[in-house]
């Protein structure tokens, strides 16, 4: 049984967020994902100042200074295209009806990376609930002074989405211990409930074999869809703790030690274990192990139209009696696959058996790239709809 550590938060996203997002000039040219007119709005750019109102006129210069403002239901923060420091806490919280969205106006523009002298061990922080972030950057690769990063993208409060970003190279020279650490977090641990991570690339993450450190790690409720994890020095998507009622659909994942792990154990709230877990047309390709049971799980899991292949130690190993099905056994036929490329290319071929191959119950309508699914030859297993 892999051993980890605590974590604690959700995000859950609105079926789909609307697409009336308001178009924005210059610097704040095209947004990273289509959010909803909002009720108040402010900005960031490398060339703001924190003295500023933070209008898009004149916009504040750090993450940590608008999230001292962004603290009502119905706002959303505009962060341009550029370099800013990490290590800052974001706790306003939104309501179901009126969230509050941290949005990169261009997909992976604005990038995060340790501060000169780093005093947190986490990139970002959220508490606040029926929070989004969406198309975000963060780069733990270049570590100056101070605490080194474990954790990217954390989130501990209810209802909250991490969305399109790009979280690489964190804690890739920690000490491997049982403090841990992940590229995205979500947390039961402050009773956070229903969190959804969609769309995210994650990689290199962690020092190799440690079996304490995580590309997404996921403690509560909620959905785990259209992901990229790579080179996690254990489990590319982990769910641990409080664990439950979760659906694990149409990621790919790879060169990892673990693919994915399903399980509960050193629980904060209950002791149920992982249940009513669906983990559905999923690539889990050339991982030490494939997809796994663990410490405590219900006889509600399902295991459907996953692509499971060279994961030489198993590709599959379940608990309870229970059966995975329709399990593709064959290599997926990326275009541009290396264990040690910088960025694999984890499209499929024309030629892929992951093509066609997936079960519609919970796929999500788009692609990691927002191209439609089941349009042609039905739904692909996978990040990527062929």
């Amino acid at each position: 049984m892999t051993k980890t550590f605590a974590f604690a938060s959700n995000f859950r996203h609105k079926a789909a967020l609307c697409a009336t997002a308001a178009a924005l000039l210059g610097a704040f040219g095209s947004a990273a994902a289509a959010t909803p007119a909002t009720t108040y709005n402010y900005y960031v750019s490398p060339t703001g100042s924190d003295s500023a109102n933070g209008s898009k006129a004149t916009p504040f210069k750090t993450l940590a200074r608008a999230a001292q403002v962004a603290n009502k239901p119905s706002t959303t923060v505009w962060v341009a295209p550029g370099t800013y420091a990490g290590g800052f806490k974001t706790t306003g919280s939104g309501t179901a009806s009126s969230r509050i969205y941290w949005v990169s106006t261009t997909k992976w523009g604005a990038k995060i990376v340790p501060p000169s002298n780093s005093t947190n061990k986490t990139a970002w922080d959220n508490r606040g609930n029926y929070v989004s972030i969406i198309g975000f950057e963060v780069d733990g690769s270049k570590i100056g002074s101070g605490t080194k990063w474990t954790l990217g993208i954390y989130t501990g409060g209810s209802y909250n989405v991490i969305e399109g970003n790009h979280v690489h190279h964190t804690a890739t020279t920690i000490p491997c211990s049982s403090a841990g650490g992940s590229a995205i977090g979500v947390d039961s641990y402050y009773k956070g409930v229903k969190g959804d991570v969609i769309g995210n690339v994650v990689h290199d993450i962690g020092p190799a074999g440690c079996s304490y450190v995580q590309g997404i790690y996921h403690s509560t409720s909620g959905t785990i869809k259209n992901n990229v994890v790579y080179r996690v020095g254990s489990a590319a998507i982990h769910l641990w703790h409080d664990a439950t009622d979760l659906k694990i659909v149409n990621n790919t994942v790879s060169s990892s030690v673990f693919g994915i792990i399903v399980g509960g154990g050193d629980f904060y709230f209950t002791s149920a274990g992982a249940n009513n877990v669906h983990v559905h047309n999923n690539i889990v390709f050339d991982n030490k192990y494939g997809i796994s049971e663990q410490g405590r799980t219900g006889t509600g899991n399902t295991y459907k139209n996953n692509l499971v292949f060279q994961n030489p130690t198993y590709n599959i190993s379940l608990r309870n009696g229970l059966k995975a099905t329709n399990t593709i056994s064959s290599n997926p036929l990326f275009v541009g696959y290396s264990r040690t490329a910088a960025m694999p290319n984890f499209k499929l071929t024309t030629s892929s058996p992951a093509i066609g191959r997936g079960l519609a119950t919970y796929a999500p309508t788009t692609d990691i790239d927002g191209r439609a699914r089941n349009a042609t030859t039905g739904y692909d297993v996978g990040a990527y709809q062929h």
